[in-house]
């Protein structure tokens, strides 16, 4: 299995979240829920529309997953407009799959996501290896990216301490030289 990395640039996420969003509203979500909640994915398959909606039907401003209640994970309001749109374009019931396949009522599989992950990186021209893992990595990169303590970015990605986190995100990988002139 090849390692992957993090999309360090925001443009090329940018990219890629114009690609899925023109493509598939449910790939858009599939997207913006893993680089923005850090959730592993089997935990995203398995999603279902009562983890992100109240019994009226509103987008909740938390994911209800209790796996991950410490820190709760927050949806943005990108993400709360964008599953809005998702859900009122579908039939889907509260105990439907949220990224459910057009075929079946199962949720889509991993290779399904990775294709649609893999086919949006292409096309923003992201060239380093891209996987499910991915989302992940990209979540953690851009947190501690914006200044977020890696313990929190360690205790979401459920890791054992903070050096496994900073080579999971790809930040030990490339060590940063400070060079500091000092004029006496």
């Amino acid at each position: 299995m090849q390692a992957v990395s993090p999309i360090k640039s925001k443009n090329q996420i940018e990219e890629m979240k114009r690609y899925l969003e023109a493509h598939s509203t449910r790939d858009y979500c599939l997207f913006l829920l893993g680089i923005n909640t850090g959730i592993k994915l089997q935990e995203l398959l398995s999603l279902r529309v009562h983890d992100v909606c109240n019994e009226e039907g509103k987008i909740a401003e938390f994911l209800s997953i209790p796996h991950y209640s410490n820190p709760p994970i927050y949806l943005n309001a990108l993400i709360r407009k964008v599953l809005k749109r998702y859900l009122n374009e579908n039939t889907l019931i509260r105990t439907d799959y949220l990224f459910r396949s057009r075929k079946t009522a199962e949720p889509i599989t991993r290779q399904q996501a990775y294709r649609i992950i893999n086919a949006a990186a292409k096309e923003a021209g992201v060239m380093e290896p891209v996987g499910m893992t991915t989302l992940r990595k990209t979540f953690g990169y851009h947190a501690y990216s914006q200044g977020v303590a890696i313990s929190l970015i360690q205790k979401r990605l459920q890791h054992s301490s903070p050096s496994e986190t900073m080579h999971f995100i790809g930040l030990d990988q490339n060590p940063v030289t400070v060079t500091i002139n000092i004029n006496l």
